[in-house]
């Protein structure tokens, strides 16, 4: 079934405005209709409450298979740039039992147990690229020296990938979230996943270990039906991606927070603000994640404000927009770290909440005070507005993260 009304606008495939284009968005209702990369129509859903409901709601699916009609009916191309977020077969496009099912498999790997039981790895790289940072002296790049490697080391630890293929990882990363790229890259990068998570896959077959991956392996090769290859392949990119995009954005956006907020950074330094105050602003504030593509209206869905989204219709679940729903929160553009918001969606809501949430704030927990005990007058070497954010509408998060670590 085509989309109810006309799209109000084209949502920026490079995302260069996130907070400007809600703020746009959020003048035609709770959700406004769009247009995503490749002409799809899609609804953005900015109001807070409504967000949080459609997350939770039995009427709302993922699968594109069972409940989109451009996908049913051949409509999406095979190389549409959204393609590896929809287009999957794993527990983030799964619906009802088969979602329970995949979930099942993955969620054993992120107990409180097994969270809390990496913090002495995670505290080990921390010191060690912060006793790397030690070493350099003016401007450095802190995404690319502490932001970044920190997240990509703890989850390529957690699926046991070899050291050969880890840099391939990363590049394979980066290209999926960036969603201005053209229908030609997005094919490139989909022919590199499929040979590294086929080198993955094999490397652990012959050598398995106490990982995730070779845990996995053991779910597909000997209990039938648990997990097809193509479901094994697919949860492997989706825990290994989402799990490090995520934490590089949390800890970059928290560095940009207290280096522009001098006085909560000292109300901080003096006990008045503690690190999960400024953590769970930070989500609040900067998700790491602006949009999560896609949701599928099983039937007709009507929102309090009169807006109707008919079955078949594609949602876009904007977590950036609803985290500064001004009818939810004061101010909602200010950074207030002692606002004490913790009922933010930046790890959504419902059935798919982020599995990785609790390593994420484990991560975020440990490096940042590590960081700015190490270097207490670590400052921006540029101003804020001067960074340039990632070239996506999903992820949030600056490209670079210029600092002097002594002023």
């Amino acid at each position: 079934m085509p989309p109810s009304q006309c799209p109000v606008a084209a949502l920026d495939p490079a995302g260069a405005d996130v907070h400007g284009e809600a703020d746009r968005l959020r003048a035609h209702g709770a959700a406004a209709l769009v247009t995503l990369p490749g002409d799809v129509p899609a609804w953005v859903v900015t109001d807070h409450g409504e967000l949080r409901g459609l997350l939770a709601d039995p009427r709302v699916s993922k699968d594109p298979r069972q409940h989109w009609p451009a996908w049913i009916n051949g409509e999406v191309p095979g190389d549409w740039p959204l393609i590896s977020w929809v287009g999957v077969d794993n527990m983030f496009t799964a619906f009802g039992a088969e979602h329970t099912r995949l979930r099942g498999l993955v969620s054993k790997a992120f107990t409180p147990r097994r969270v809390e039981a990496l913090r002495p790895r995670i505290e080990q790289i921390t010191a060690e690229l912060l006793d790397e940072l030690a070493t350099e002296s003016g401007e450095v790049d802190l995404r690319a020296a502490f932001t970044y490697p920190l997240p990509i080391a703890v989850i390529t630890d957690l699926f046991g990938v070899p050291a050969e293929l880890r840099g391939t990882l990363r590049h394979i990363v980066d290209e999926v979230f960036r969603t201005s790229a053209t229908p030609e890259e997005t094919a490139a990068t989909a022919a590199q996943m499929g040979r590294f998570l086929a080198d993955l896959i094999e490397s652990k077959r012959r050598n398995p270990g106490d990982d995730l991956t070779s845990g996995l392996l053991a779910a597909r090769d000997d209990e039938e039906n648990r997990l097809s290859e193509r479901e094994l392949a697919d949860t492997l990119i989706l825990m290994i991606g989402a799990g490090h995009e995520t934490t590089v954005n949390l800890l970059g956006q928290a560095v940009v927070a207290l280096t522009t907020h001098p006085h909560q950074r000292a109300a901080l330094n003096a006990g008045d603000l503690s690190w999960d105050d400024v953590v769970e602003e930070t989500l609040r504030w900067q998700p790491a994640l602006a949009n999560v593509p896609l949701r599928f209206a099983t039937t007709e869905i009507k929102l309090a404000d009169g807006t109707v989204i008919a079955e078949g219709d594609a949602i876009l679940a904007s977590y950036a927009a609803a985290n500064r729903d001004p009818g939810h929160y004061d101010e909602p553009d200010v950074f207030d770290a002692g606002r004490g918001a913790r009922d933010h969606l930046a790890f959504g809501f419902g059935p798919h909440f982020c599995l990785g949430a609790a390593l994420a704030r484990l991560e975020a927990h440990i490096a940042l005070p590590a960081l700015f005990a190490r270097f207490p007058e670590l400052e921006l070497a540029v101003s804020a507005g001067e960074l340039e954010s990632s070239e996506s509408f999903i992820s949030n998060g600056p490209q670079r993260l210029p600092v002097r670590l002594t002023a």
